[in-house]
C-alpha cells in the first residue's frame, strides 16, 4: 500500500501533467494546422469582437435561446461545470499540496463549501447518467464511452469526498482519489473532455462567422 501511495503521489502526478499539457498543445497545434489545410476561411472569418461576444453569451447562464428552452439541463450543466473547475483549484488539500511542493499558495474555500460543491458535481453526474438512460433522443446517441467519461469525471469527487471525511477505507480512497484525478487530467486532451480546451476556438469561430459574415446571432 505504501509503495502504491508513493507511486500515485509522485511519478504518476508528473506523467498526468505532462500528458495533459503536452497533449493539449499537440491537439491545439494539429487542429490549427488541419483547419488551415482543410478550410483556410476559418482564419479569414475570425473577428475578435464577434468571437468574444459569442463566448460571453455562451458562458453566462441562459445566455442563448437553446439554454432558455431547457432550463433544468442548463441549470445543472452550469452548476456542474462551475463546481468541476473551482473545487480542484480552491480546495484546501490541493492548495496545501502546491504550497508544500512549490511554495505557491492562494485563497482556499471553506470545507463546507467544498463539500456542497463536491456533492453537486456527483449529483450532476447522476443526473447526466439518468438522462442518457431515459431520454430517447439522448439514449440513441449514447455510446459506452459516454458512461466511461462520466465515471472518469465522478470518480475523483466521490473518492475525494470519502477520503476527506475519513470514512472506513480512507487510505484506499485517497489512493483512488489521486489515481482517478490523474486519469481524468491525462484524458482531457484525448477524449471528448477536450471540449474545455477547444470551446474558446470553436465558439469564437462560430461567433465570427455568424456575426461578421452572416450578420446574425449564434446564441
Amino acid at each position: 500500500m505504501h509503495t502504491l501511495y508513493n507511486l500515485v503521489s509522485g511519478p504518476l502526478v508528473w506523467v498526468a501533467f505532462i500528458l495533459f499539457i503536452g497533449g493539449s498543445l499537440y491537439r491545439i497545434i494539429t487542429m490549427a494546422i488541419l483547419a488551415k489545410e482543410k478550410d483556410g476561411a476559418v482564419y479569414a472569418y475570425m473577428d475578435t469582437y464577434h468571437a468574444f461576444r459569442s463566448i460571453y453569451h455562451w458562458i453566462i447562464p441562459f445566455g442563448s435561446r437553446n439554454m432558455k428552452r431547457k432550463p433544468i439541463m442548463t441549470s445543472v450543466a452550469f452548476v456542474f461545470h462551475a463546481c468541476l473547475i473551482l473545487v480542484p483549484i480552491f480546495i484546501l488539500g490541493h492548495v496545501m499540496l502546491w504550497k508544500e511542493s512549490f511554495d505557491i499558495a492562494w485563497w482556499y474555500m471553506p470545507d463546507l463549501a467544498a463539500d456542497i460543491m463536491t456533492v453537486l458535481v456527483i449529483s450532476a453526474c447522476v443526473f447526466f447518467l439518468v438522462r442518457r438512460l431515459t431520454q430517447p433522443e439522448v439514449k440513441y446517441l449514447t455510446t459506452a464511452s459516454d458512461f466511461v467519461l462520466l465515471g472518469i469525471v465522478a470518480a475523483p469527487f466521490i473518492t475525494g469526498f470519502w477520503a476527506a471525511h475519513q470514512w472506513p477505507g480512507m487510505r484506499t480512497a485517497l489512493i483512488l482519489h489521486m489515481l482517478s484525478g490523474e486519469i481524468m487530467l491525462a484524458a482531457i486532451p484525448f477524449t471528448r473532455l477536450s471540449h474545455m480546451i477547444f470551446f474558446p476556438f470553436t465558439r469564437g469561430y462560430m461567433g465570427s462567422e455568424f456575426g461578421a459574415v452572416k450578420h446574425a446571432r449564434d446564441w
